[in-house]
C-alpha cells in the first residue's frame, strides 16, 4: 500500500495581462474603434487591423508583477478524481489484514473505516470503490458535507475523507439505513473514512470497520518488484535489494517505523542503493535523519547559533531552492534572530568566539547542519534558462520536520520567518515553494488565529506574495479537519478589498480550484462583484489565470464556459461581462488563454463548436449580440466556414440552421447572417463576372 502521495506538479501556466476594455460609448460601441484609428492601452500590447503573418505576443505587465505559474494538484477533491490520480494512489498497493473484511462490508454500501493517521486508509478506501466502479468512478465529498442529508446523484464510488467529529456523532443507524437504501437506488456505494478514536452511537457498528496497515516489508518488496517490471531496476539489482531489505539493519528500522510511507521510503533507499553502489548504512541514515526525534536533536544542536538556525530554516522553507537564494534568505533571518533573543534576554551564541573575519565556507556550514548541494542545473521555472544549485537537507522529509518545529514550537519564530522572507526579491519558484511549506505547517496549527498570518502577504501589492498565500491555502484545505477554517477566509477575502480579491482568485488558481472548481467559479463570480466598472488590471489578470488554469483539466471545460456565458449576459460595464469580453475576444481572435502565454489547455472558438457545440452555440449568439465581440466572433466564424476540416468537425451547416432559427430575437445574429449572405452574393458575381 502506498503512503498519501504529495502533490504532482502540474503544468505551468502563465497569467494572462490583459488591461481593461475601452470604454462603452452611448451607443453600445466602443470609443476607441478602428474608424476613429486610434487605440487606447494602459499597458502591455495592443493590435490594430489585421494581423498577416506570424507575431509574438510581449506579456509587458509580468515583468513588473512576476508570479510563478507552476499548478499543484490537490490530493483531496470535492468531485471526481481524476483516473490518472486514481491509478497513482494504487501503485503498489498491498490488501491490509481488513481489507477482505471491508470489501464484503461494501455490499451493504457503506463502509465507515477507522484509521490511525499514516497506515494507509485512504488507500484502502480507494481501492475498494476502484475495485466497484473503476479507476475513473471515484468522487470526493465535502468533508463537511452532511451525510444524514446527502443523496447520491450518480452510480459511482463516494469517498468521504476525515469524518469531522460533530459530523460524526450526529450519525445514527436509522440515518445511515436511510442513505444507504439511496446509495443502492442510485448504484453507488461510499467510504467514509475517519480518526481511528472517533466517536460514533453505539448503533453504527454494523458499518463500521477498523483498519490495520499492511506489512512494511510486503509494501517495500511489491515496490521493489514493480521496479523491475518498468525496467527501472534488472533481476541481480532486485536480488540485491531483497538481500538488504532482509538485512538485521533494516528488520529492525521496519519495527520502529511500520507505516507504509517508511516502507516506500526504504524501497526508494534500497533501489538507488544498488544501481549507485551507496552504502546502506548511508540509507539508513538518510531514513533516520527526517525523524521527529532527529529534528529535535538537530535544533538542540544548533540552538545557540544564530548561522545554524537560520541557515536550517532557509533549507527547510524553500526546499531546492538555488544556493543564492538559500543564503539572502539565511542572512535576512540571522539579525531577526539576534533582535528575537535580545528582547528574550538570551545571547545568539553560548559563549565569546574569537574574531573570525572570513567565517566558515557555505559548504562547510551546509554540512553541519545535514544539508547539501545538488548538481548544477538549468532553471525550468522561468523564461530565463540560468543555472541553479538546489539546496536540500540529506534526509527524507527532514524539511518538512523541522520547519514544523521551528514554527509552531518557538515563541516569535513565525514572525522571524515572515519577516526573513519579506526581505526577499521575488525568485522564480520561491512562492510555490515556499506557499506549500508554509502550507504543510499551517496545516498542523490550531486556534481561531492560525490563518491570520498569511493576511500581511495577502493583502501585499507583489503578486508573487499574493501567490504564495493561495498555495499555501490550497495545502491547507487538503486537510479535512482545517478546510473549514480555509473556505470561510476565502469567503471573507472575496468581500473585501480589490488586493485580496485577488488573493482569492490566486488561490482558485491551483489546487483549490481544481479540488473544488464549482466553489472556485462562484468566489470567482463574487470577487468581481462590487468591483468598479473600470476593473483592476491586477484582478482581471488574476481572474483571467484562474479561468486557464481550472481549463487545464476537461472535466471543468463545460463549467468555465457556462459561467463565461453568464458573465457575458451581464449588463455592459460591468466586471463581469469587461471579463467575459476578453475571454471570447481571446478565443475568436487566437485562444484562451492568449498567445504567449504558458497553458496546458489553449481554447479557440473553433475547439469550443466542436467539442462543447452547446456551450459554443450560446456564446456564439451572445457574442455576435454584443457590439464589443461582434468582429471578432463574425472573423472566426468565417474562418470555421472556409475551413473544410472545420466545417465538417464543427457541423457547421447545423449550426448555421440553428443560428438561425435565433435570429429573430438577436440584431446581431441578423446583421452576421445578411453580412455573410451578402458576401456569398459579391464573391459569386465576382466569379461570374471573370
Amino acid at each position: 500500500m502506498n503512503a498519501e502521495p504529495g502533490p504532482a506538479a502540474g503544468p505551468n501556466i502563465q497569467v494572462d495581462t490583459d488591461q481593461p476594455a475601452p470604454p462603452v460609448g452611448p451607443d453600445g460601441g466602443q470609443h476607441s474603434s478602428l474608424r476613429e484609428g486610434n487605440q487606447r492601452v494602459d499597458s502591455g500590447v495592443a493590435f490594430m487591423g489585421n494581423v498577416g503573418g506570424d507575431f509574438t505576443y510581449l506579456n509587458v505587465s509580468a515583468w513588473t508583477d512576476e508570479a510563478t505559474e507552476r499548478i499543484l494538484k490537490p490530493r483531496l477533491r470535492e468531485g471526481p478524481y481524476p483516473v490518472e490520480e486514481v491509478r497513482g494512489r494504487l501503485y503498489g498497493f498491498v490488501e491490509p489484514p481488513a481489507y477482505a473484511r471491508c470489501r464484503k462490508a461494501l455490499d451493504s454500501r457503506i463502509v465507515l473505516l477507522r484509521a490511525r493517521a499514516g497506515t494507509g486508509g485512504r488507500t484502502a478506501a480507494f481501492a475498494l470503490l476502484a475495485e466497484r466502479h473503476g479507476e475513473g468512478g471515484v468522487t470526493g465529498l465535502d468533508a463537511m458535507a452532511d451525510l444524514s442529508a446527502w443523496r447520491p446523484k450518480a452510480s459511482r464510488g463516494y469517498l468521504l475523507q476525515g469524518l469531522p467529529p460533530a459530523s460524526a456523532r450526529s450519525l445514527d443507524g436509522v440515518r445511515l439505513a436511510g442513505l444507504a437504501e439511496a446509495l443502492q437506488g442510485a448504484g453507488a456505494h461510499l467510504v467514509v473514512t475517519m480518526a481511528q478514536d472517533a466517536r460514533l452511537p453505539s448503533d453504527t457498528s454494523r458499518w463500521e470497520e477498523v483498519h490495520a496497515a499492511p506489512g512494511p516489508r510486503e509494501v517495500a518488496e511489491r515496490r521493489l518488484r514493480l521496479m523491475v517490471a518498468e525496467g527501472r531496476l534488472d533481476s541481480p539489482q532486485l536480488a540485491a535489494a531483497l538481500g538488504h531489505l532482509a538485512a538485521p539493519e533494516f528488520i529492525d528500522y521496519l519495527s520502529t517505523h511500520p507505516l507504509p510511507g517508511d516502507a516506500v521510503d526504504l524501497s526508494d533507499g534500497l533501489r538507488q542503493c544498488v544501481e549507485t553502489s551507496t552504502p546502506t548504512g548511508a540509507v539508513l541514515e538518510e531514513l533516520l535523519t527526517g525523524t521527529e526525534d532527529a529534528a529535535r536533536s538537530a535544533l538542540a544542536k544548533a540552538r545557540h547559533s544564530a548561522d545554524a538556525v537560520s541557515l536550517m530554516a532557509a533549507v527547510a522553507l524553500l526546499p531546492g531552492q538555488d544556493r543564492t537564494v538559500i543564503e539572502q534568505f539565511a542572512a535576512a533571518m540571522r539579525p531577526l534572530i539576534g533582535a528575537r533573543a535580545a528582547r528574550t534576554g538570551q545571547n545568539a551564541t553560548s559563549e565569546e568566539q574569537p574574531s573570525d573575519v572570513l567565517g566558515p565556507s557555505f559548504e562547510d556550514r551546509l554540512e553541519a547542519i545535514g544539508a547539501r548541494p545538488l548538481v548544477p542545473r538549468s532553471s525550468s521555472a522561468d523564461r530565463y534558462r540560468y543555472p541553479v544549485q538546489p539546496i536540500v537537507f540529506s534526509g527524507r522529509h527532514r524539511s518538512a520536520t523541522l520547519l514544523r518545529h521551528l514554527w509552531l514550537d518557538f515563541e516569535g519564530l513565525p514572525d522571524v520567518l515572515w519577516g526573513a522572507l519579506e526581505q526577499l526579491r521575488y525568485q522564480p519558484g520561491l512562492d510555490v515553494a515556499a506557499g506549500e511549506a508554509i502550507g504543510q505547517v499551517l496545516a498542523h496549527a490550531t486556534g481561531p488565529g492560525a490563518l491570520t498570518q498569511l493576511h500581511r502577504f495577502a493583502s501585499s501589492g507583489d503578486r508573487w506574495r499574493r501567490r504564495l498565500v493561495g498555495v499555501a491555502l490550497g495545502e491547507i484545505v487538503q486537510h479535512p479537519l482545517a478546510s473549514g477554517a480555509v473556505k470561510e477566509q476565502v469567503r471573507r477575502w472575496s468581500r473585501s478589498s480589490a488586493v485580496l480579491r485577488c488573493t482569492v482568485a490566486e488561490t482558485c488558481a491551483g489546487s483549490y480550484g481544481l479540488a473544488r472548481p464549482a466553489a472556485a467559479l462562484k468566489l470567482l463570480d463574487t470577487v468581481l462583484d462590487g468591483c468598479s466598472p473600470e476593473l483592476d488590471a491586477k484582478l482581471r489578470s488574476a481572474v483571467s489565470f484562474a479561468l486557464g488554469a481550472l481549463l487545464t483539466e476537461e472535466a471543468n471545460h463545460i463549467e468555465v464556459l457556462e459561467t463565461v456565458t453568464r458573465w457575458l449576459e451581464a449588463g455592459r460595464g460591468t466586471p463581469r461581462h469587461s471579463l467575459a469580453v476578453h475571454v471570447l475576444h481571446s478565443m475568436s481572435l487566437s485562444t484562451f488563454p492568449q498567445p504567449g502565454t504558458p497553458g496546458a489547455v489553449r481554447m479557440s472558438l473553433a475547439r469550443v463548436l466542436e467539442r462543447h457545440p452547446a456551450q459554443g452555440f450560446a456564446l456564439v449568439v451572445l457574442g455576435l449580440d454584443d457590439p464589443a465581440t461582434y468582429d471578432a466572433v463574425a472573423q472566426e466564424l468565417g474562418r470555421v466556414e472556409a475551413d473544410p476540416d472545420m466545417f465538417q468537425k464543427t457541423a457547421f451547416d447545423q449550426f448555421l440552421s440553428e443560428l438561425s432559427r435565433t435570429a429573430r430575437q438577436r440584431r446581431g445574429v441578423i446583421r452576421f447572417l445578411l453580412g455573410r449572405r451578402r458576401d456569398q452574393a459579391n464573391t459569386s458575381r465576382g466569379e461570374s463576372a471573370s
